[in-house]
Order: C-alpha cells, then sequence, then structure tokens
C-alpha cells in the first residue's frame, strides 16, 4: 500500500513538473527602460493561448540584466534565456530558431529621429538619403540597423551602450539617433532632462520584422509560441494587444502625420523566408516601393524614392 502511495506521489510530482515549462527572458538593464513592454505583453498572450494544450508555464526575467549581444550569446549557448525578442537577420535566423510572425507587424521598420531641441531647421533641408548622409546617426554597435543604416550610405556613429546614446546625442557625438516609432515617444518621456526633440519632417523605412526567437533545439518552445500567436491572431486578441497598447497607439499616431517626408531604404539583412506575401501578418500593407536605394545604385538618385505621406492607417510596404 504504501508502495502504491509512493507511485502515485511520484508521478503526481513528475506529472506537475513536467506540465509547468519554465520561460526565462531577457532582464533589462534599466528599470525605467519600457521597450519591453509591449513583447511581454505578447509572449504571456501566446503562452495563455497554450496552456490547456501545451501545459501551464512560469515565466520570469533571467536573473542579472543583459545587453542585447549577451542575451543573444546565452539563448545561443542555451543558458539563461530561453526567448528573445529581436530585428530579424540572416545571422540571427542561422544561429537561432525565429517564430516568423513580426510582433509589431513590421512597425519596426518605420523609423522617426531624436534630435537635439532647437535644431528641426537641419532637417527641414534633408530632401533625400543623399542630403541626409552630410549628418551623423547614432546606432548600438550590435544592431542590425547599423549595417542596414550604412549600406544605404549613411554615417553612423556606434556605441555599446543604449542608455548612454541619449546622453551623446546631447552632447553633440552624433546629429541623431533613429528610433522605431513604438520606441521614441517613451524615450524623449523618461530623457526629458536632456533637452531631446522629436524630428518631425522625415520617415525611414526599411522592411524589417521584430520576432521571438529560441534555442535552435528547442522544437517544443518554438511550436508553442507560433501555435499561441497564430490563436490570437485567429481570434483578434494579437490585433486588439496591438491597437490598444500605449506604444502601438503613439506608434500609429506618428504614422498618420501626413506632412512626414518618407526615405525609403534597401535592408540587406532581410532573410529571404520573411513572410512578405503574408499579408495578414502585416499592419496594412501598400505598394511595393518604386525604387529601392542600394550601395549600387544610391549615387543615381538624387530624389527620395517616394515622397507620398504615409496614409491612415497603412505603413510602407517592403
Amino acid at each position: 500500500m504504501r508502495l502504491l502511495q509512493f507511485l502515485i506521489l511520484a508521478l503526481t510530482i513528475s506529472a506537475t513538473d513536467a506540465a509547468e515549462t519554465r520561460i526565462r527572458y531577457p532582464r533589462q538593464e534599466a528599470v525605467t527602460d519600457s521597450r519591453s513592454d509591449y513583447f511581454l505583453s505578447l509572449l504571456e498572450l501566446a503562452l495563455a493561448k497554450t496552456r490547456r494544450s501545451h501545459g501551464d508555464y512560469l515565466l520570469e526575467a533571467a536573473a542579472v540584466g543583459m545587453q542585447q549581444d549577451r542575451a543573444l550569446d546565452s539563448l545561443i549557448r542555451n543558458r539563461g534565456v530561453e526567448v528573445v525578442w529581436t530585428i530579424t537577420s540572416r545571422e540571427r535566423e542561422q544561429q537561432l530558431r525565429p517564430i516568423r510572425i513580426p510582433l509589431e507587424k513590421g512597425l519596426y521598420g518605420c523609423r522617426v529621429l531624436l534630435i537635439r531641441a532647437g535644431e528641426q531647421a537641419r532637417f527641414d533641408a534633408v530632401q533625400s538619403l543623399a542630403d541626409l548622409a552630410t549628418l551623423v546617426a547614432g546606432q548600438g554597435h550590435d544592431w542590425p540597423d547599423t549595417t542596414i543604416l550604412r549600406a544605404n550610405g549613411l554615417h553612423v556613429e556606434t556605441n555599446s551602450n543604449y542608455a548612454s546614446s541619449f546622453q551623446m546625442l546631447a552632447l553633440g557625438r552624433f546629429d541623431y539617433f533613429p528610433r522605431g516609432v513604438s520606441e521614441a515617444p517613451a524615450e524623449l518621456r523618461q530623457h526629458a532632462e536632456l533637452n531631446l526633440a522629436l524630428e518631425r519632417r522625415l520617415l525611414l523605412y526599411y522592411p524589417s520584422a521584430m520576432y521571438f526567437f529560441v534555442n535552435k533545439d528547442n522544437d517544443a518552445l518554438a511550436k508553442r509560441l507560433e501555435a499561441g500567436l497564430r490563436r490570437a491572431l485567429a481570434d483578434g486578441s494579437f490585433d486588439a494587444l496591438f491597437r490598444q497598447h500605449p506604444a502601438m497607439r503613439e506608434a500609429l499616431s506618428l504614422l498618420n502625420q501626413p506632412d512626414r517626408r518618407l526615405l525609403r531604404l534597401h535592408n540587406p539583412l532581410l532573410p529571404e523566408q520573411t513572410p512578405l506575401a503574408d499579408k495578414t501578418l502585416w499592419l496594412a500593407p501598400s505598394q511595393e516601393p518604386k525604387q529601392s536605394i542600394s550601395p549600387d545604385n544610391r549615387a543615381a538618385i538624387k530624389k527620395p524614392p517616394i515622397q507620398e505621406p504615409v496614409a491612415e492607417g497603412q505603413y510602407p510596404s517592403g
């Protein structure tokens, strides 16, 4: 009898352990950094949608704060984190397993500029990428965006620390800091003491996607996250979170400003497997770009490839 009770208890404990999946994500270095809020909400949504089919889960931050390169390295080594969210690239898709559902519906490739207050006139004179190339952008040293901007002929100064980038901009180390439309408003508020401003006339765009990534061998988590995201897309909860989250609402507001000049950039890092043809995954794709500027043809282009404003409820499609 005691043996039977022991076996039942052991099986119960084993089943409980198997049912609860521990999922760790990178801890932000700064407590004021709110960039992860939307992605954590979406991750929680995807896991909740699959609780019945895949079991319970424990979602928690990693033990220590991580910059992006350390988080990706930890995931590659399968140590410390089970999932990250980051912009895709060919290299990252070779090293890790992407869940190819764009978390921001493609908005991450829509970039506005943080500048020093009082310097808007310098950017009013920008009519093309060639004009913008006379100014210096600031970017993270390990960001794919750095490679993308340089591939389009733009001058980029790199920095190894995200938090210090705003101080560097304020001190004149570079002229502008391209930020995602979902990032810039909150970052301005968080760094109000630096007297920075949101540039009012330009919108950079390159086709891009922010994905969840897992270790290449973590087949179970990859399938679970894809299943959860697709269920959320199907029942409308993905779109509801997207449109109701404060960061996304501010992003859509920026895109709906009709007087912004659209400068399209080529993205040489975009994997061929990017599901651009699946229009259900993107916000509201418009026409293909009429002309892409790349290192081979940018010198021959004197004007921006497309200068029409971004239509309400749309973003430029690559």
